[in-house]
């Protein structure tokens, strides 16, 4: 019996695909430095580990479909800190923030629609897309400059009769990319002109650096029935194995209908609802201190990249990955390289090939994507590690 197309046709992580490799050196007793995935080494926060200790309820229950009300009512108070005004009836808890991006493809798009993404984008919305039957419609963007949003003219040379999106990440993965306030009102203004959805995946609201303000999409005036916000807790807390994110409208059909698609699924996890509501009250100090942290590591790893001659790296200015094109061919195969072929005193370093960000063939192919998420020393050492590996990847 043949699959179905969706399952032949969806694609295989880049950030993961190359664990096999990773794994054997391993195996060979070689220590990798991961700069391949966002698996921050934050600790979590303890108010959110300290909930899991203490559950002792006899039964764990299914929860409603559209969240604890607990913590939907907290999490009003926490993007009303953020300056977004909405009502707890505007959110739908979900399970992480992947679910709430292939519910808002779900429910906006019919099979063979389009929806517009600045590329290079995160990955795994390609998956999304294909599982949704959804066609993504790249918008080229470029590392010389920063991988900033092209012009209104090329945005809207896009939108044809099938569009019914335009979907952004901001602040960026892969690319660490900061939407201005003008940036996203242009967004704004092409949306309302041409009655799209837009889709604002925002996880990252936390991670900006140089003084530069969050804006999101809920800040916007006249997009109320046609904004979307996804979000999510994994990065935010550390907490990549909670998997609570949600998703945030105050289009009220819209939300009616996504429910729906929330009750299929019966209920987010009820334990990590309450893990992430004990965090709620915390991020004044918490982020303070992480936020400088990170700026640290992107400090790092930007100065040392610009070490390398012939390098194309602009500075990110949000959360905590890099894109830099390099003076090679090809990505991929100097990444299998670094993890097969190539070590300083038994140890390497894994980072992902950025080909796959992209839905444009043949883009990318000599850029990679490094995630500055270990402490200064070891990240210090990673990249010592990987100037020497592409010096002399170079050489042969």
């Amino acid at each position: 019996m043949k699959l179905s197309n969706r399952a032949l046709n969806v694609q295989a992580s880049p950030i993961r695909k190359l664990m096999p490799f990773a794994d054997e050196a391993k195996k060979k007793g070689i220590k990798i430095y991961h700069l391949n995935i966002g698996q921050p080494d934050i600790e979590t926060p303890k108010e959110m580990l300290k909930v899991y200790a203490n559950f002792h309820d006899k039964v764990l229950a299914y929860g409603p479909s559209q969240g604890l009300d607990l913590y939907r009512t907290n999490l009003v108070r926490y993007y009303k800190r953020h300056d977004i005004s909405i009502q707890k009836e505007d959110i739908i808890v979900t399970t992480a923030g992947s679910e709430a991006i292939i519910f808002a493809m779900l429910v906006t798009c019919n099979p063979g629609d389009e929806i517009i993404i600045p590329e290079p984008f995160y990955t795994n919305y390609n998956g999304f897309a294909t599982m949704a039957g959804v066609k993504i419609v790249p918008l080229t963007t470029v590392a010389e400059d920063g991988f900033a949003l092209p012009d209104n003219e090329k945005i809207e040379s896009l939108i044809n009769s099938r569009t019914k999106a335009i979907m952004l990440c901001n602040p960026g993965n892969p690319t660490g990319s900061v939407y201005s306030q003008k940036d996203m009102q242009r967004i704004a203004d092409i949306v309302i002109k041409h009655n799209l959805f837009v889709i604002s995946d925002e996880v990252y609201r936390e991670f900006i650096y140089d003084g530069d303000k969050h804006i999101s999409i809920l800040d916007l005036e006249g997009l109320d029935n046609l904004a979307i916000m996804v979000d999510s807790i994994s990065k935010r807390y550390s907490a990549c194995g909670a998997r609570i994110g949600c998703m945030v409208s105050r289009n009220k059909e819209l939300m009616k209908a996504t429910l729906k698609f929330a009750q299929a699924r019966l209920c987010p996890p009820t334990i990590d609802q309450l893990a992430a509501n004990a965090c709620i009250d915390i991020e004044k100090e918490y982020f303070t201190n992480i936020l400088t942290e990170y700026d640290k590591r992107r400090n790092i790893v930007f100065n040392e990249l610009q070490k390398i001659e012939n390098i194309v790296c602009i500075k990110p200015k949000g959360a905590f990955y890099i894109i830099a094109k390099l003076p090679i061919e090809d990505g991929e195969h100097f990444a299998k390289w670094m993890l097969t072929e190539f070590n300083v005193d038994g140890e390497t370093v894994m980072f992902a090939p950025a080909e796959g960000f992209y839905a444009t063939p043949g883009l990318g192919k000599n850029e990679i994507r490094l995630a500055y998420i270990l402490n200064e020393e070891a990240l210090t050492k990673a990249m010592k590690i990987f100037q020497l590996g592409l010096a002399e990847y170079m050489k042969r």
